[in-house]
């Protein structure tokens, strides 16, 4: 499920020779350099305090999308998680799509809000816009990998509003557990 699988990505396509990922790639590092050297630039203590919060929350997405990966993604033995043969929707993948990249890009932004200097807001977000362009990409190449099964858990999953999907998980979880009484349920799923 990530842009740099083989299967369902095109004949000669190399990420060492993508300019979106050299572009996003360059904008998304910068604001670590920017809170380096600029860290509380304009003392807003209430931004750096969140920019730590929201670092650590950005570290547990990854970590979690990393973990339920390596368990569930069905990689060979000895390849690395983009060589996945299983379409993984359990655990942080039922709430979004893209928890490694939601992940990132809140890094990032957290950062943003470490430093507060414009460079670092611009180039994160610049970075952040490009790197969701490529999300868009990598779905289209996993709706070709995996087919109906990937369009199916397109409606059921955001791409990578956490909130939206925590509500429809405890949706889901809601109306399976009327089912399971008896209950009949009316399914409402719009995809993102």
């Amino acid at each position: 499920m990530t842009l740099l699988d083989a299967e369902a990505t095109p004949p000669g396509y190399s990420w060492k020779r993508d300019p979106l990922v050299w572009a996003y790639s360059i904008l998304m590092f910068l604001p670590i350099i920017m809170v380096i050297i600029f860290y509380n630039y304009y003392r807003l203590d209430v931004c750096v305090f969140a920019g730590w919060i929201l670092l650590a929350l950005s570290v547990v997405i990854i970590l979690l999308a990393g973990s339920e990966f390596r368990t569930k993604g069905g990689a060979p033995k000895g390849e690395s998680l983009v060589h996945t043969t299983t379409l993984v929707d359990s655990g942080i993948y039922a709430v979004v799509r893209h928890p490694q990249y939601l992940g990132f890009i809140l890094f990032v932004l957290a950062l943003v809000l470490m430093s507060q200097h414009w460079l670092s807001a611009i180039s994160g977000v610049a970075g952040s816009a490009l790197f969701y362009k490529d999300v868009l990409r990598e779905e289209q190449m996993t709706v070709a990998k995996f087919g109906n099964d990937y369009v199916r858990y397109m409606d059921r999953v955001p791409r990578m509003n956490f909130f939206i999907g925590i509500w429809r998980l405890l949706r889901r979880r809601s109306k399976q557990s009327q089912t399971h009484a008896g209950g009949a349920v009316k399914s409402n799923n719009t995809r993102e």
